[in-house]
C-alpha cells in the first residue's frame, strides 16, 4: 500500500504555516511522504500511475499532527497535589499505566508530539527507556527532572540541586536519556495576591553559565518563569523557550521578539484552577485576574511579533492531558489569534521548538502525518473531539488499538 499513490479529499486544509485555509484539496501521498496538495479538480501529478486509491474525507478538516509543548506526563489532573513520600520509587514501573493513559488521552485529540516538563523521579525518563514498552505514535520529549533551588518550588517536578553543586554543573553532569532541560526560575502565581511576583531562584550569572552548559551537551533549555525579573535573567541568558510567563511585562516580551525566545503560555492553568476553585465556593476574583492579564499579555505578543508555542501544563490541578489542548486554543481564540494561526502555535511552532523540522505543516516532501477532523474549520478547536482519521507517515492509525476514553 505505501508504493501506491493515495489521494484524500478534504473539504479544508489548514497547513499550520499560517496560510490561508484551503478549501475542496486533495493531498496526494506515496511511500509515506506527501507527493502533491492540490485542488480536487487539479490533474494527479503522476499520470503513469496504474492505480490510484481515493480516500473521501471531504467532509473534513485536514491539519497537521498537533503538539503539546508543556505536559507532566506522570501527573494526573485528578491527583492530590503534594505526592506521597517515595514518589515512584515503589516500583520503577509503578507509573508507567498512567504515562500510558495520558499517551492515549492526547492521542485522542490529535497530539502526535509532547513535550515533558519534569516529574520528580524522571518515571517519564525511565517509561521511554523501557525496552519492553510498545511503540506509541505520540513522539516523547523529556526533561527527566526539573531543576531547582533548594527550599524553592519545584518538588511536584523535579529535584532540588544539591548544597555542593552549581545549576551548570548539575546540567554537565546530567546522565543520558533526556532530551532538554527544564529549569525553575521562580515561583507560583498567587491566587490570593494579584500580580505578586517571586525572586528568581538563580541570578543572571547562574542562568547564563546553565544555558551554555545545555547547549555544550546538545540540549535546548525550558525555563519556568512567572515575574519581570526572572523572565529577564532566563531570556538574558539565552534560554530557547519562557514557560508560564505570567506577568512579565512588555519590556521582556521585546526582549522575546528581538532574541527569538518562544513564548509557552500555559494560559489555561488559570480558568482550570478558578472553575476548580468555584466548585467549592472559595473565592476566585484574583485568580480571573490572572487569567485576563495573561490574555493581554499574549494580545500584545502578537502584536509585536513574539512567537508562541501551545502548551497546557496537563498534568496540573483541573488541567487535563488532551481536553487541555482544545482549552488552550480556545483562549488563543479569545485573544484575538485566527484558527490558521492557532493551528501554527500547536503545530509547527512546537514542531521547531522540540527539535522536528520535518514535522507540524502539510507540504510537498514532508511526511504524510496529519489528523482528519470532523466539519469546516469554524467548528475548531472543539472540533477535536470528532476526529476522523490520523495519518502517522502515510498510514492510518487503527484508533481502536488505542484505549482512548
Amino acid at each position: 500500500m505505501r508504493d501506491q499513490m493515495i489521494s484524500i479529499k478534504t473539504g479544508w486544509l489548514i497547513n499550520g504555516c499560517g496560510d490561508a485555509v484551503k478549501h475542496n484539496m486533495c493531498l496526494d501521498q506515496k511511500k509515506g511522504t506527501i507527493r502533491s496538495i492540490r485542488k480536487i479538480a487539479s490533474p494527479v501529478p503522476d499520470p503513469s500511475q496504474a492505480q490510484i486509491q481515493v480516500v473521501d474525507l471531504s467532509d473534513c478538516t485536514l491539519l497537521p499532527g498537533l503538539i503539546d509543548c508543556h505536559a507532566h506526563l506522570a501527573l494526573s489532573s485528578t491527583a492530590r497535589r503534594n505526592p506521597p513520600d517515595g514518589f515512584g520509587f515503589e516500583k520503577p514501573d509503578r507509573l508507567h499505566g498512567t504515562i500510558l493513559k495520558h499517551l492515549n488521552q492526547l492521542l485522542a485529540r490529535g497530539v502526535l508530539a509532547v513535550r515533558d516538563g519534569g516529574d520528580p523521579d524522571g518515571s517519564v525518563r525511565r517509561y521511554r527507556a523501557d525496552p519492553g514498552r510498545k511503540a506509541h505514535p505520540v513522539q516523547l520529549r523529556t526533561a527527566g527532572k526539573a531543576r531547582h533551588r533548594p527550599g524553592r518550588y519545584g518538588h511536584l517536578i523535579g529535584s532540588a540541586l544539591p548544597f555542593d553543586r552549581s545549576l551548570a554543573e548539575s546540567i554537565l553532569q546530567e546522565e543520558e536519556g533526556i532530551d532538554h532541560i527544564k529549569i525553575v526560575n521562580s515561583g507560583l502565581n498567587s491566587l490570593t495576591e494579584f500580580a505578586r511576583e517571586t525572586a528568581p531562584q538563580f541570578d543572571s550569572a547562574e542562568m547564563k553559565a546553565a544555558v551554555h552548559a545545555a547547549r555544550k551537551r546538545g540540549f535546548k533549555t525550558m525555563v519556568h518563569a512567572n515575574g519581570k525579573l526572572p523572565v529577564k535573567n532566563a531570556v538574558n541568558a539565552g534560554c530557547d523557550s519562557i514557560e508560564h510567563g505570567f506577568f512579565m511585562g512588555k519590556e521582556n516580551l521585546n526582549r522575546m521578539a528581538e532574541r527569538g525566545t518562544i513564548w509557552v503560555p500555559t494560559a489555561y492553568t488559570m480558568k482550570a484552577l478558578g472553575d476548580r476553585m468555584k466548585r467549592k465556593g472559595a473565592d476566585t476574583d484574583v485568580v480571573r485576574r490572572n487569567l485576563e492579564h495573561q490574555v493581554q499579555q499574549i494580545q500584545t505578543a502578537r502584536e509585536i511579533g513574539v512567537q508562541i508555542a501551545l502548551g497546557t501544563d496537563a498534568g496540573s490541578a483541573g488541567v487535563a492531558h488532551g481536553q487541555a489542548v482544545i482549552e488552550e486554543m480556545r483562549i488563543l481564540l479569545d485573544a484575538g489569534y485566527p484558527i490558521e494561526e492557532i493551528v501554527q502555535c500547536t503545530a509547527r511552532c512546537g514542531a521547531l521548538l522540540l527539535g522536528l523540522p520535518r514535522s507540524g505543516r502539510l507540504k510537498k516532501n514532508v511526511p504524510a502525518t496529519f489528523i482528519a477532523v470532523k466539519g469546516a474549520p469554524s467548528q475548531l478547536p472543539e472540533s477535536l473531539n470528532q476526529i476522523k482519521a490520523i495519518y502517522l507517515k502515510g498510514n492510518e492509525i487503527n484508533m481502536n488499538s488505542y484505549n482512548l476514553k
